[in-house]
């Protein structure tokens, strides 16, 4: 693998910060809707963001 800079480094440290708020904000949309359809779909885009948070994670490794 090529050598990342300090500069790709950061960035891919906010993505993955970015990611795992977008996945906590889903995640309580979806416990607090009452609307169980809105509720999935809350669970469902926190899932999608969660592949997104682990595939940066296993692109690193």
């Amino acid at each position: 693998m090529a050598q990342i800079t300090s500069k790709e480094l950061s960035g891919l440290s906010d993505l993955l910060t970015m990611e795992q708020t977008i996945i906590a904000k889903y995640k309580q949309f979806a416990t607090e809707s009452q609307d169980s359809a809105l509720g999935a779909k809350y669970e469902q885009l926190a899932c999608r963001h969660q592949r997104h948070y682990d595939q940066l994670v296993s692109n690193l490794k």
